[in-house]
């Protein structure tokens, strides 16, 4: 039934060809896909777009590689060569159109295509795009397409042993685990994402497929091949430029090229058209424009310009969607060293996000509703910023569009991570062919504010004793040549494709980094600071270590269990357990939860209350961080943590599981994250508690800070009221406690906490608590929660009640989605009603006996 569908939809696509207004016709051919092991005889059907061990699962041939340790099994399966094999129809009315070409927008990696048994193309980069003119090979009815795909691994070993050095990989190349001959990291010769040779945080699962769509497209007389739109925006006015790209198959003469925004024409040209590549510029301009905001800022307004071409009644049309604002990477010189920061529509702009991965290591499982819950997710949380990280790929186009229409600036590193890269004349070709691809298919998008050259690679070779190894244990020419391969990527071929192919965007070299070449520091650039997980160091460093902009940071937990019991079993529910220490890819990972969550907590009761009072431990941790980049906006501009998402279940840096799960950390930058916040500056060596607020707010504002100090039971020891006006995009100190002060009122703060508010209006505008001990030195008493469940036609409604204070109060069980808000403290005697979608539980019944309420007291007390 699939394929006479897809049959059908063919033929009246197909049919408008026999109307007299031509235009450029497409088919996906993703229907009758079949494949096999090169040496096998038997086909098995496969989905296109997909992968191997995709197609390999919906067999039955091999078992999901993400529960309990069954990744280990099908390390077999990168090792061999696949074959997929598709016939599709074509008639005799298609074959009379000028031009057939046949597009392959993802092939993973390395693909020998045929066509009706004569090779048509052969791939080597999984970034890329291939066209291919196939019009001379095609026939009357059906066509057979035939993709030989090579062992990434095999192929990396050949590249791996032609050269007379060895170039540096990170551990994240987890090749031990994959079973490669001699334990080679191969993952740097082949032009393919990063992360499924292994990362800290996913699993060893190199694919192969065709993992993009494969598209016919015909058409006679000419086809608009590229446009892009450029902008300049004064006060009254935008001036905007459309580039053109027109693929004629003929000489034409006196062919129309028409604007239009919003429907309306604004400009028409005529041109005459050689056969060939016809390139050319019409100016335009949009009176009085609505501007495009970041997310919390404005609105994201979006116009649509359609350029289209049309001689007689031929024509051909390309509409994009674009806002019209302006944005501007600042580095200026100043006291502490140069800025990093952004203006947007002229306004420095604070950035406040989370470093993105891929949302699964079989990239064509990833839906429409898994992009939309993850930015929306983000936008929710009050993001403006997503960076797309160098190990993965460059996203689909629905990715960018929603970060467009949702207001997320995207930080687009460029592929490349971790690793240093060959550097021969054949992979910088590939590499800036794959670069002015994408730069090509991404730049119209509003959302893209940067393009970084890779992630991490100047740190590795300079800070992490690259250089000196591969002087010493190879030699000085291996490191000259590893540092050559490094320039002529970064410091040539890609800056060099940013400002031929958009050149109105800056290009950033290496994150992080000070200067062109030059490591980070804090004093200039952008900075990754790990002090806290890998240098254990204290989270009160974040209040310390104050780069220009931070775009990564992090500290990790496990899922909750609801999603753990996804991929183990019971017997598994041991932090060290053998399954446990799987799904945690850090080489230091669930022991140094530990150590961290004993700094600051009780020692948990059981595996369940770990799990938990993880989440609370890195929620605590990264909003600490992110708190302090925003107190101390003078200095940094940017707060981008690592890390979002997942593409496998794992322990690890997200805040959002890979079932869509939002842990403490995503409650908690919600929050952090709110264009204006209270937060405590308690340093060791002050005599000060100061309160601080920050804002985004474009406008001055008034209203009233007040701070209380409270015990667990509510109990009012003492007030602190000051009105206040708060600088509009800002943060400073407006209120000092003296310590001296407050141990008048409690003997080693273990029975007493800060509760800070600001009010405008009478209405509460932003607060925050504030412990002057870690958790496990407080006297918590039972809260004495209580709850009543309800429900509407959509949600069920919790409706909460505390007598005493209740730290991290968090609703749970195996539920699909996500609660209104979770891991949150309740004030004595305070109530507070939480919302969720009904989703995977059907009634009211089954609600109340799968809801479980607890807060940090039951993690420990075995009592309650």
């Amino acid at each position: 039934m699939k394929s006479f569908n897809n049959f059908l939809l063919f033929f009246i696509v197909f049919s408008i060809i026999g109307c007299k207004k031509s235009i450029v016709n497409e088919m996906e051919i993703n229907s009758n896909w079949t494949f096999k092991k090169e040496k096998d005889t038997v086909w098995r059907t496969a989905e296109v777009p997909g992968t191997v061990h995709t197609d390999l699962l919906s067999n039955n041939i091999i078992e999901n590689p993400f529960y309990r340790l069954n990744e280990h099994d099908v390390q077999w399966v990168d090792k061999s060569n696949w074959i997929y094999q598709s016939t599709f129809p074509i008639t005799k009315d298609l074959l009379t159109k000028e031009q057939i070409e046949m597009e392959f927008e993802g092939i993973d990696t390395y693909g020998k295509i045929y066509l009706n048994n004569k090779e048509i193309l052969t791939t080597d980069n999984m970034f890329r795009r291939y066209k291919v003119d196939v019009k001379s090979i095609l026939k009357e009815g059906d066509n057979t397409l035939k993709v030989v795909l090579e062992s990434p691994i095999t192929k990396g070993i050949e590249k791996y042993d032609a050269i007379d050095y060895q170039i540096e990989v990170s551990d994240n190349d987890l090749a031990e685990i994959g079973k490669v001959e001699g334990k080679k990291k191969v993952s740097v010769f082949s032009r393919k994402a990063g992360y499924h040779f292994g990362w800290d945080w996913g699993p060893r699962l190199v694919t192969s497929g065709i993992w993009r769509p494969v598209v016919l497209r015909s058409w006679d007389n000419f086809k608009i091949d590229d446009v892009f739109i450029r902008q300049q925006i004064a006060k009254d006015s935008a001036s905007l430029s459309a580039s053109v790209e027109i693929n004629s198959h003929k000489e034409i003469e006196n062919s129309i090229v028409e604007i239009s925004v919003n429907d309306s024409i604004v400009t028409s040209k005529e041109f005459n058209l050689k056969p060939g590549q016809n390139k050319f510029t019409i100016p335009f301009s949009i009176r009085n424009p609505k501007l495009w905001w970041p997310n919390g800022m404005g609105e994201q307004y979006l116009y649509n310009i359609e350029v289209k071409a049309r001689h007689k009644n031929h024509s051909d049309s390309k509409v994009n969607r674009v806002g019209l604002r302006t944005i501007e990477l600042k580095r200026e010189k100043d006291s502490i060293g140069s800025s990093f920061y952004f203006t947007v529509n002229g306004i420095p702009t604070f950035m406040k996000g989370a470093n993105y991965i891929p949302q699964d290591i079989f990239l064509p499982r990833v839906k429409s509703s898994n992009y939309q819950h993850i930015l929306n997710s983000a936008k929710d949380a009050n993001m403006n910023m997503i960076r797309v990280w160098g190990g993965g790929v460059y996203e689909n186009k629905e990715f960018y569009d929603l970060c467009d229409e949702m207001g997320l600036l995207v930080w687009q590193d460029f592929m490349f991570a971790c690793a240093m890269y060959p550097g021969d004349d054949a992979y910088l070709e590939s590499v800036k062919q794959e670069a002015i691809d994408n730069v090509k298919r991404l730049r119209n998008h509003t959302s893209i504010a940067l393009w970084c050259g890779n992630n991490e690679v100047l740190s590795a070779w300079e800070r992490w004793g690259w250089k000196q190894k591969v002087t010493k244990e190879q030699s000085e020419k291996a490191a000259n040549t590893t540092w050559k391969s490094y320039t002529d990527i970064f410091h040539k071929v890609l800056p060099e494709v940013v400002e031929q192919y958009d050149s109105d965007r800056k290009y950033w070299a290496s994150s992080p980094s000070s200067e062109l070449g030059v490591p980070e520091s804090h004093t200039d650039g952008d900075a990754h600071y790990w002090g806290v997980w890998w240098g254990k160091e204290p989270f009160s460093n974040y209040n310390v270590k104050i780069p220009r902009f931070m775009s990564e940071f992090g500290f990790q937990s496990f899922p909750e269990l609801a999603t753990v019991n996804k991929y183990t079993i019971p017997e598994d529910h041991d932090i060290f357990s053998e399954v446990m220490k799987s799904h945690q890819r850090s080489s230091i990972g669930n022991g140094t939860i530990k150590e961290y969550m004993l700094r600051h907590y009780k020692q948990p009761k059981d595996f369940e209350s770990f799990l938990y009072v993880s989440h609370l431990l890195q929620a605590y941790g990264i909003t600490t961080g992110i708190e302090a980049h925003r107190k101390n906006r003078y200095r940094c501009m940017g707060s981008l943590y690592w890390q979002i998402n997942d593409c496998w279940p794992v322990a690890s840096w997200s805040s959002i599981d890979y079932y869509g799960k939002w842990k403490a950390l995503h409650y908690g930058v919600k929050k952090a994250f709110e264009k204006t916040i209270i937060s405590f500056d308690d340093k060791e060596s002050s005599d000060f508690v100061a309160i601080y607020i920050a804002t985004d707010a474009l406008k001055n504002f008034s209203g009233q800070l007040k701070v209380k100090l409270l015990n667990f039971d509510g109990t009012e020891l003492n007030t602190w009221n000051k009105d206040i006006q708060v600088t509009a995009n800002s943060s400073a100190s407006y209120l000092l406690i003296s310590k001296e002060d407050l141990k008048k009122y409690s003997n080693g703060f273990k029975d007493v906490f800060l509760s800070a508010s600001f009010s405008t209006n009478n209405e509460t505008n932003c607060s925050n608590e504030h412990f002057l001990n870690p958790f496990k030195e407080l006297e918590l008493p039972n809260p004495e929660l209580s709850y009543d469940i309800s429900e509407n036609e959509t949600e069920y409604i919790v409706s909460l009640q505390t007598k005493n204070l209740a730290i991290g109060v968090f609703a749970s069980g195996n539920f699909d989605e996500n609660f209104s808000d979770n891991y949150f403290n309740m004030l004595p005697n305070s109530e507070k009603t939480i919302r969720v979608k009904k989703g995977n539980i059907s009634s009211i019944e089954a609600f109340k006996k799968e809801l479980k309420v607890v807060s940090l007291v039951d993690s420990y007390n075995t009592e309650l």
